[in-house]
Protein backbone atom coordinates (compact mmCIF):
# COMPACT_ATOMS: atom_id res chain seq x y z
CA UNK A 1 0.00 0.00 0.00
CA UNK A 2 1.34 3.64 -1.03
CA UNK A 3 1.85 5.67 2.17
CA UNK A 4 0.77 8.98 1.62
CA UNK A 5 2.89 12.80 1.61
CA UNK A 6 2.65 14.62 4.45
CA UNK A 7 3.51 18.66 4.88
CA UNK A 8 2.66 21.25 7.44
CA UNK A 9 1.44 24.25 8.29
CA UNK A 10 2.57 27.82 10.08
CA UNK A 11 1.26 30.65 11.28
CA UNK A 12 3.05 33.94 11.20
CA UNK A 13 4.26 34.68 15.18
CA UNK A 14 4.44 38.50 16.01
CA UNK A 15 8.23 38.48 18.49
CA UNK A 16 10.98 37.89 17.39
CA UNK A 17 11.41 35.38 19.94
CA UNK A 18 8.44 33.56 18.29
CA UNK A 19 10.45 33.83 14.98
CA UNK A 20 13.24 31.87 16.64
CA UNK A 21 10.92 29.67 18.39
CA UNK A 22 9.57 28.52 14.82
CA UNK A 23 12.93 28.33 13.57
CA UNK A 24 13.49 25.87 16.00
CA UNK A 25 10.01 23.92 14.99
CA UNK A 26 11.02 24.31 11.42
CA UNK A 27 14.19 22.34 11.57
CA UNK A 28 12.78 19.46 13.98
CA UNK A 29 9.69 18.68 11.32
CA UNK A 30 12.16 19.42 8.28
CA UNK A 31 13.47 16.39 9.80
CA UNK A 32 11.48 14.08 8.53
CA UNK A 33 11.31 15.02 5.15
CA UNK A 34 7.43 16.94 4.32
CA UNK A 35 6.73 17.46 0.91
CA UNK A 36 6.16 21.54 1.81
CA UNK A 37 5.34 23.98 4.51
CA UNK A 38 3.09 26.74 4.27
CA UNK A 39 2.55 29.71 5.80
CA UNK A 40 -0.55 31.10 6.88
CA UNK A 41 -1.89 35.00 5.89
CA UNK A 42 -4.34 36.79 7.81
CA UNK A 43 -7.32 38.74 6.37
CA UNK A 44 -7.04 41.25 3.82
CA UNK A 45 -3.37 41.17 4.08
CA UNK A 46 -3.13 41.83 7.84
CA UNK A 47 -0.30 39.65 8.43
CA UNK A 48 1.34 40.20 5.10
CA UNK A 49 4.82 41.64 6.06
CA UNK A 50 5.08 39.03 9.09
CA UNK A 51 4.49 36.35 6.57
CA UNK A 52 6.57 37.37 3.84
CA UNK A 53 9.56 37.54 6.85
CA UNK A 54 8.86 34.26 7.71
CA UNK A 55 8.49 32.83 4.60
CA UNK A 56 12.42 34.79 3.59
CA UNK A 57 13.33 33.04 7.21
CA UNK A 58 12.15 28.96 6.45
CA UNK A 59 13.72 29.65 2.58
CA UNK A 60 16.63 30.41 3.82
CA UNK A 61 17.03 27.60 6.13
CA UNK A 62 16.44 24.50 4.09
CA UNK A 63 15.36 23.42 0.28
CA UNK A 64 12.11 21.74 1.61
CA UNK A 65 9.07 24.25 -0.65
CA UNK A 66 7.74 26.98 1.52
CA UNK A 67 3.80 27.74 0.30
CA UNK A 68 3.11 31.19 1.48
CA UNK A 69 -1.02 31.93 1.52
CA UNK A 70 -2.18 34.60 -0.55
CA UNK A 71 -5.55 35.89 0.03
CA UNK A 72 -7.48 37.86 -2.30
CA UNK A 73 -10.47 39.71 -0.78
CA UNK A 74 -10.09 43.43 0.00
CA UNK A 75 -7.17 43.66 -2.45
CA UNK A 76 -6.00 45.49 -5.47
CA UNK A 77 -4.73 43.30 -8.50
CA UNK A 78 -1.15 45.25 -8.22
CA UNK A 79 -0.57 44.43 -4.43
CA UNK A 80 -1.56 40.59 -5.44
CA UNK A 81 0.63 40.69 -8.18
CA UNK A 82 3.43 42.89 -6.46
CA UNK A 83 3.80 39.79 -4.26
CA UNK A 84 3.58 36.98 -6.75
CA UNK A 85 6.87 39.20 -8.55
CA UNK A 86 8.73 39.07 -5.26
CA UNK A 87 7.75 35.45 -3.84
CA UNK A 88 9.20 34.41 -7.51
CA UNK A 89 12.08 36.62 -7.29
CA UNK A 90 13.07 34.48 -4.09
CA UNK A 91 12.55 31.08 -5.52
CA UNK A 92 9.22 30.33 -4.19
CA UNK A 93 7.17 28.21 -6.73
CA UNK A 94 4.41 27.31 -4.39
CA UNK A 95 1.45 29.21 -3.41
CA UNK A 96 -1.95 28.72 -1.38
CA UNK A 97 -4.40 30.65 -3.06
CA UNK A 98 -7.80 31.67 -0.45
CA UNK A 99 -10.58 34.07 -0.81
CA UNK A 100 -9.56 34.70 2.62
CA UNK A 101 -12.09 37.37 5.42
CA UNK A 102 -12.24 41.08 5.40
CA UNK A 103 -10.41 42.85 8.16
CA UNK A 104 -13.20 44.16 11.24
CA UNK A 105 -14.57 47.25 9.22
CA UNK A 106 -13.04 47.25 5.82
CA UNK A 107 -15.81 47.67 3.21
CA UNK A 108 -15.42 46.31 -0.46
CA UNK A 109 -14.44 43.07 -1.68
CA UNK A 110 -11.58 44.18 -4.45
CA UNK A 111 -10.68 43.68 -7.57
CA UNK A 112 -10.87 39.42 -6.69
CA UNK A 113 -13.34 38.74 -4.72
CA UNK A 114 -13.27 35.24 -4.87
CA UNK A 115 -10.92 32.50 -4.77
CA UNK A 116 -11.62 31.54 -8.67
CA UNK A 117 -10.30 34.92 -9.15
CA UNK A 118 -7.26 34.60 -7.68
CA UNK A 119 -5.91 31.61 -9.27
CA UNK A 120 -7.24 32.95 -12.90
CA UNK A 121 -5.20 35.93 -11.81
CA UNK A 122 -2.28 34.17 -10.88
CA UNK A 123 -2.31 31.78 -13.69
CA UNK A 124 -2.49 35.06 -16.47
CA UNK A 125 0.30 37.10 -14.33
CA UNK A 126 3.03 34.25 -13.74
CA UNK A 127 1.85 31.58 -16.25
CA UNK A 128 2.71 27.83 -14.78
CA UNK A 129 5.48 29.07 -12.39
CA UNK A 130 3.52 28.46 -9.33
CA UNK A 131 1.90 25.15 -7.96
CA UNK A 132 -1.30 26.34 -6.56
CA UNK A 133 -3.12 24.86 -3.31
CA UNK A 134 -6.78 25.90 -3.24
CA UNK A 135 -9.09 25.50 -0.04
CA UNK A 136 -11.83 22.61 0.21
CA UNK A 137 -14.29 21.54 3.00
CA UNK A 138 -15.23 18.54 2.93
CA UNK A 139 -18.11 19.38 5.71
CA UNK A 140 -19.34 22.32 3.16
CA UNK A 141 -18.14 25.82 3.37
CA UNK A 142 -20.09 28.19 6.39
CA UNK A 143 -21.06 30.43 3.64
CA UNK A 144 -22.11 28.20 0.49
CA UNK A 145 -25.68 27.72 -0.87
CA UNK A 146 -25.17 24.01 -0.98
CA UNK A 147 -22.77 21.15 -0.46
CA UNK A 148 -23.57 20.82 -4.24
CA UNK A 149 -22.45 24.64 -4.78
CA UNK A 150 -19.79 24.09 -2.55
CA UNK A 151 -18.41 21.29 -4.95
CA UNK A 152 -18.92 23.42 -8.26
CA UNK A 153 -16.60 25.90 -6.92
CA UNK A 154 -13.75 23.44 -6.01
CA UNK A 155 -14.30 22.49 -9.61
CA UNK A 156 -14.46 25.82 -10.72
CA UNK A 157 -10.75 26.04 -8.97
CA UNK A 158 -9.50 23.42 -10.27
CA UNK A 159 -10.55 24.59 -14.02
CA UNK A 160 -9.49 28.11 -13.51
CA UNK A 161 -5.38 26.28 -12.92
CA UNK A 162 -5.17 25.16 -9.13
CA UNK A 163 -3.03 22.02 -8.60
CA UNK A 164 -4.31 20.72 -6.05
CA UNK A 165 -6.66 21.62 -2.82
CA UNK A 166 -6.11 21.28 1.02
CA UNK A 167 -9.37 20.44 2.95
CA UNK A 168 -10.42 22.12 6.21
CA UNK A 169 -10.07 19.97 9.35
CA UNK A 170 -12.37 17.23 10.24
CA UNK A 171 -12.65 14.59 12.70
CA UNK A 172 -15.31 12.64 10.47
CA UNK A 173 -13.22 10.47 7.77
CA UNK A 174 -16.89 9.74 5.55
CA UNK A 175 -16.57 13.69 4.98
CA UNK A 176 -13.61 13.40 3.06
CA UNK A 177 -14.36 10.65 1.52
CA UNK A 178 -18.26 11.85 0.23
CA UNK A 179 -16.27 14.93 -1.07
CA UNK A 180 -13.17 12.98 -2.72
CA UNK A 181 -16.20 10.13 -4.18
CA UNK A 182 -18.27 13.62 -5.29
CA UNK A 183 -15.34 14.58 -7.22
CA UNK A 184 -14.64 12.02 -8.94
CA UNK A 185 -18.19 11.89 -10.12
CA UNK A 186 -18.04 14.89 -11.69
CA UNK A 187 -14.59 13.88 -13.30
CA UNK A 188 -11.59 15.49 -11.18
CA UNK A 189 -9.10 12.91 -10.54
CA UNK A 190 -8.57 13.33 -6.94
CA UNK A 191 -5.31 11.25 -6.40
CA UNK A 192 -1.79 12.50 -7.24
CA UNK A 193 -2.40 15.19 -4.42
CA UNK A 194 -5.48 16.62 -5.65
CA UNK A 195 -7.21 16.49 -2.80
CA UNK A 196 -5.01 16.75 0.66
CA UNK A 197 -6.63 15.99 3.82
CA UNK A 198 -6.34 18.74 6.25
CA UNK A 199 -5.05 17.88 10.11
CA UNK A 200 -5.39 19.10 13.05
CA UNK A 201 -3.88 17.55 15.80
CA UNK A 202 -5.70 17.88 19.36
CA UNK A 203 -3.95 19.79 22.05
CA UNK A 204 -5.84 21.97 23.76
CA UNK A 205 -9.74 21.80 23.86
CA UNK A 206 -10.78 25.15 24.47
CA UNK A 207 -8.54 26.34 20.99
CA UNK A 208 -9.98 23.61 19.30
CA UNK A 209 -13.73 24.22 19.23
CA UNK A 210 -13.36 28.02 18.80
CA UNK A 211 -11.56 27.14 15.93
CA UNK A 212 -14.33 24.75 14.70
CA UNK A 213 -17.40 26.90 15.61
CA UNK A 214 -15.21 29.82 13.60
CA UNK A 215 -14.92 27.57 10.67
CA UNK A 216 -17.94 25.50 10.54
CA UNK A 217 -15.92 22.69 11.16
CA UNK A 218 -17.60 19.71 13.10
CA UNK A 219 -16.12 18.34 16.11
CA UNK A 220 -18.23 14.81 16.98
CA UNK A 221 -20.44 14.66 19.99
CA UNK A 222 -18.13 11.63 21.18
CA UNK A 223 -14.78 14.13 21.46
CA UNK A 224 -16.47 17.21 22.46
CA UNK A 225 -17.82 14.74 25.19
CA UNK A 226 -14.85 13.34 26.22
CA UNK A 227 -12.82 16.53 26.38
CA UNK A 228 -15.19 18.17 28.44
CA UNK A 229 -14.95 15.43 30.92
CA UNK A 230 -11.21 15.34 31.13
CA UNK A 231 -11.74 18.91 31.87
CA UNK A 232 -7.82 20.61 32.65
CA UNK A 233 -5.85 17.04 32.62
CA UNK A 234 -3.67 18.28 29.54
CA UNK A 235 -2.03 15.43 28.84
CA UNK A 236 -4.91 13.00 29.00
CA UNK A 237 -6.39 15.90 26.59
CA UNK A 238 -3.27 15.11 24.66
CA UNK A 239 -3.18 11.50 24.77
CA UNK A 240 -6.82 11.19 23.91
CA UNK A 241 -6.45 13.72 21.15
CA UNK A 242 -3.31 11.70 19.90
CA UNK A 243 -5.57 8.70 19.54
CA UNK A 244 -8.61 10.47 18.14
CA UNK A 245 -6.41 12.13 15.20
CA UNK A 246 -3.72 8.91 14.73
CA UNK A 247 -7.00 6.60 13.94
CA UNK A 248 -8.23 9.41 11.54
CA UNK A 249 -5.28 9.00 9.65
CA UNK A 250 -4.91 5.42 9.54
CA UNK A 251 -8.34 5.14 8.03
CA UNK A 252 -7.40 7.77 5.54
CA UNK A 253 -3.85 6.03 4.29
CA UNK A 254 -6.24 2.72 4.52
CA UNK A 255 -8.27 4.53 2.09
CA UNK A 256 -5.69 5.80 -0.68
CA UNK A 257 -5.48 9.39 0.79
CA UNK A 258 -2.68 11.46 -1.18
CA UNK A 259 -1.39 13.35 1.13
CA UNK A 260 -2.24 14.85 4.51
CA UNK A 261 -1.50 18.46 5.46
CA UNK A 262 -0.84 19.12 9.25
CA UNK A 263 -1.91 22.22 10.84
CA UNK A 264 0.90 22.75 13.60
CA UNK A 265 -0.31 24.98 15.74
CA UNK A 266 3.70 25.93 15.33
CA UNK A 267 4.81 23.31 17.59
CA UNK A 268 6.51 20.49 17.42
CA UNK A 269 4.71 17.88 19.25
CA UNK A 270 2.14 15.73 18.60
CA UNK A 271 3.10 16.53 14.44
CA UNK A 272 6.40 14.70 14.86
CA UNK A 273 4.86 11.61 16.69
CA UNK A 274 2.07 11.31 14.43
CA UNK A 275 4.23 11.71 10.89
CA UNK A 276 6.55 9.00 12.40
CA UNK A 277 4.13 6.60 14.58
CA UNK A 278 2.34 6.73 11.20
CA UNK A 279 5.50 5.22 9.05
CA UNK A 280 5.26 8.33 7.07
CA UNK A 281 8.76 9.40 7.31
CA UNK A 282 10.50 7.09 4.86
CA UNK A 283 8.54 7.38 2.06
CA UNK A 284 7.54 10.81 1.38
CA UNK A 285 9.41 12.40 -1.30
CA UNK A 286 10.23 16.33 -1.64
CA UNK A 287 7.20 17.38 -4.50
Amino acid sequence: MNKPNFSFEFFPTKTDDGVTKLSQTFDALNELSPAFFSVTYGAGGTTRERTIGIVETLQKRSNTPIAPHISCIGDDKAVIAELLDYYKSIGINRIVALRGDLPSGQVGMGELPFAVDLVHFIREHTGDHFHIEVAAYPEMHPQARSFDADIQNLINKFNAGANSAITQFFYNAESYLYLRDALEKRGIDTSLNRLVAGIMPIINSSNLIRFADGCGADIPRYIRRQLSDYGDDRKAIREFGFEVVHRLCEILINEGVPALHFYTMNRIEPNKRLVESLGLTSISTKA
